[in-house]
């Protein structure tokens, strides 16, 4: 299905839909005939939105690698947006990425990409990020302009979701064992703690779902020494937050346990 542009209405949060709109119309002015669509993806797409704690994902899909003057339009036009009242102004994280390498380039070069609270920059996403967010677009992208998102990925196999999460370990996480100054920061072991339970899914069942549907999993699927450990995580409370040791020792554990499916895997 193609969305009219002129009326964005995809969440039931009105101040998300405005930011988005402003968003489409001048990512659209500006990339003309080099749109192809823009969609929604993470918490707003997989339904776990907490307007407390989650922030805005969203693709745009672009006909080919974009020149460098288009790429300084677009942070202009970012910082602009970022400027506005609304708090959603600042919750933007996305990236522009060419039609071809979203169908199945494992890993594409640098794309403009924007963090939550930051400006536009070139970025080199670690090893399986785009995996899936190329199966999350797919099987749950919401629409705000362009072609279905099945018409323009490729089905991400589950053994290429597990390899993804086992990247994402090796690149972002086991480094963080031996120097993390972000699991000082209590939210930050929060999303930490969520992050570990979904992976673990991922690694489980070949499937993606959201924090929320990954951490009930796992208080009764895992060891019962996790679970006041992801209760505190899922409570999103910086009074009582997650323990900093034990959310060191659920990482390694994940990180182990990537580890040994990629051995198993091996041996088959």
């Amino acid at each position: 299905m193609v969305r009219d542009e002129a009326s964005v209405a995809a969440t039931d949060y009105p101040e998300v839909n405005s930011v988005l709109q402003e968003l489409l119309l001048g990512a659209r002015a500006l990339l003309g005939h080099r749109f192809i669509g823009m969609y929604l993806d993470g918490s707003l797409a997989i339904g776990d939105f907490d307007p407390g704690t989650s922030d805005i994902d969203f693709v745009v899909v672009t006909d080919g690698q974009l020149p460098p003057q288009t790429f300084v339009a677009l942070k202009t036009m970012h910082e602009q947006i970022a400027a506005g009242a609304s708090k959603w102004a600042k919750e933007l994280e996305g990236s522009y990425i060419p039609q071809r390498a979203l169908r199945h380039d494992r890993r594409p070069g640098p794309l403009p990409y924007i963090d939550r609270g930051s400006t536009l920059a070139m970025v080199h996403q670690e090893s399986g990020y785009w995996v899936i967010h190329r199966h999350m677009i797919r099987e749950h992208g919401v629409v705000l302009v362009g072609p279905p998102p099945q018409t323009l990925i490729d089905r991400v196999q589950p053994a290429e979701l597990r390899e993804a999460v086992r990247g994402i370990l090796r690149g972002w996480w086991m480094p963080m064992l031996l120097k993390g100054p972000l699991l000082q920061n209590s939210f930050y072991r929060c999303y930490a703690v969520l992050t570990m339970s979904r992976m673990l899914y991922t690694m489980r069942h070949g499937a993606v779902v959201s924090k929320p549907v990954a951490a009930r999993w796992a208080q009764e699927a895992l060891d019962p020494r996790w679970r006041t450990l992801i209760r505190d995580a899922l409570a999103w409370s910086q009074h009582v937050a997650p323990d900093l040791d034990q959310t060191l020792a659920y990482i390694r554990h994940t990180c182990e346990y990537g580890d040994q499916t990629q051995a198993d895997a091996e041996g088959r």
